[in-house]
């Protein structure tokens, strides 16, 4: 199912964005119905767009996981990585690609694509993201979780997050 994220022929209006890093705000104009949409990607070129999407994302917006085998990870919840998108990239559009069962029906795999439009430019990132069917705990059935893994990860493809498994390498090399 592939959702795009556009603007149509309605109203042309003025709005302001603020990035998550501590960029002064500026104006941008894009088409939107009477609710304020605060952007800062719409009409700018692709690597303009990657480069806001590489920034560092703050620790308040990160979640904390603990593995089974007691390792912790940080991680940026789904819905975050959704936000970041849409404030960054608004025109971006993702899909799911294919949705597999292994043959036992024991997990599923989840191939997810992201594509950033700039106004030079378009590029996709594609990525995979496998839960188990048995697995209890947490929110969502096996699928959903499945590609939410997919999604964060394909959107690491464009940087989105990427400082985290820099990170994570520091402190196994420590």
């Amino acid at each position: 199912m592939a959702v795009r994220r556009g603007f149509s022929s309605l109203k042309t209006r003025n709005y302001y964005f603020r990035s998550f890093s501590s960029a002064k705000p500026r104006k941008e104009t894009i088409e939107e119905e009477d609710d304020v949409v605060e952007t800062s990607g719409i009409g700018r070129a692709l690597s303009q767009v990657l480069k806001q999407l590489n920034k560092k994302v703050p620790e308040s917006l990160l979640s904390r996981r603990t593995q089974p085998d007691g390792f912790s990870i940080k991680y940026i919840p789904w819905h975050i990585v959704n936000r970041i998108m849409n404030l960054h990239a608004p025109e971006w559009s993702g899909e799911v690609r294919s949705i597999t069962y292994s043959p036992h029906g024991k997990s599923v795999s989840v191939v997810y694509r992201v594509t950033l439009y700039g106004t030079d430019a378009e590029m996709y990132r594609e990525s995979t993201g496998t839960a188990l069917v048995s697995e209890e705990g947490g929110y969502g059935d096996a699928v959903q979780k499945a590609e939410a893994m997919a999604f964060r990860r394909a959107c690491a493809r464009f940087g989105l997050g990427l400082h985290l498994y820099h990170e994570d390498m520091q402190e196994d090399m420590q």
